[in-house]
């Protein structure tokens, strides 16, 4: 199954959501080509980013904070190449700031998100967002404000469909009755199932798609670490997340023994193990779901992409089924701006 050496058949598509745009049944992260996750090689990510197309991953997903708007700038020249192909996920609501790179502020109000836009299709160089996504919420700004003002962006063309990220089944009901909503994206793996709590059901009342980030949690289900913290590179953010450090790192190791043996006895890799599970969620819940792997490397991208491939049987799914439960440690070290922090 680990078809990482060649172009595969083309994924499989599905509707993002009731009245959503048809996209391939797997997306694409591009965070981590210029952002977050250390040093980057440019002409393999451009290589990378190609190699979607081509296996029919079209969902591409980016964010304004994303290298403090360097992501959408590298994305342009592909999306102007591959515009009538993919569908373009931008998001707005983290702050960043060039002259103080640690600084991280939260904005949902009517202007900023104006401002916002403007700046990503400038940067992105388009006329039209496919997907815009309010990325973080603040509660200090009435919900229906926020909506309001990215619903007009839909009225005058600038953006076609919304999307909301890290919020809770209530926020998510509150927002729809508002403007559509089309997808919904949060964490989402066999290590985080934070989401199953109240957002996932309300998304399949709904009809809203569900788009889960960091499928692999951020590489640590590719069981690529012996030692998480001490092998990641100078610039990687891994290295402040609770999962990736000392006692946490190790016993989260251990858990992926189960992904091992299923991987060995598939003849696949664990990372293709862990993506099936999550492409599954979509019969279990009864919902659409495009997880958005991210990668810099275009074997990695064709490896993802076979996963849709992939299905679990029930006594699979069983064998997987405790290991969240058992994860050390938060997925961020700070979880006051997730949607885990406004759960009631």
């Amino acid at each position: 199954m680990n078809t990482s050496g060649s172009i595969i058949e083309p994924v499989g598509k599905v509707e993002l959501g009731r009245g959503g745009p048809l996209v391939g049944l797997q997306g694409f992260g591009a965070m981590g080509i210029s952002d977050a996750y250390g040093q980057t090689d440019d002409d393999a990510a451009r290589d990378t980013l190609a190699a979607t197309v081509e296996a029919g991953v079209t969902l591409i997903d980016t964010a304004d904070m994303y290298g403090t708007g360097a992501n959408e700038e590298f994305l342009a020249p592909f999306v102007a190449a591959h515009r009538d192909e993919i569908t373009l996920a931008t998001k707005f609501g983290i702050e960043r700031r060039a002259d103080d790179p640690q600084f991280r502020g939260i904005r949902n109000d009517p202007g900023y998100i104006r401002t916002a836009v403007e700046a990503s299709l400038r940067r992105l160089d388009v006329e039209v967002i496919d997907l815009y996504y309010m990325h973080r919420r603040d509660p200090a700004v009435p919900l229906a404000e926020s909506v309001g003002a990215m619903a007009e962006l839909v009225r005058e063309g600038k953006v076609k469909y919304l999307g909301l990220s890290e919020v809770t089944g209530a926020e998510l009901r509150e927002a729809h009755a508002v403007h559509p909503i089309t997808a919904v994206q949060s964490e989402w793996s066999v290590f985080s199932r934070d989401v199953e709590r109240s957002v996932v059901g309300a998304a399949t009342e709904l009809g809203v798609a569900f788009v889960p980030y960091s499928p692999l949690g951020r590489g640590f289900l590719t069981g690529s670490f012996t030692d998480a913290a001490k092998e990641l590179s100078a610039g990687d953010f891994r290295q402040w997340l609770p999962r990736f450090s000392g006692e946490n790192a190790a016993a989260n190791t251990a858990l992926l023994a189960p992904l091992r043996q299923l991987a060995a006895e598939r003849g696949a890799t664990t990372a293709q193990i862990a993506l099936a599970w999550v492409q599954q969620r979509a019969r279990v819940h009864g919902l659409t779901v495009v997880p958005i792997p991210g990668t810099r490397r275009r074997s990695r991208l064709l490896e993802n992409a076979a996963a849709t491939r992939i299905t679990l049987s029930a006594e699979e799914l069983a064998l997987l089924e405790p290991i969240a439960g058992q994860v050390a440690g938060d997925r961020y070290a700070d979880m006051s701006i997730t949607a885990d922090a406004r759960e009631e």
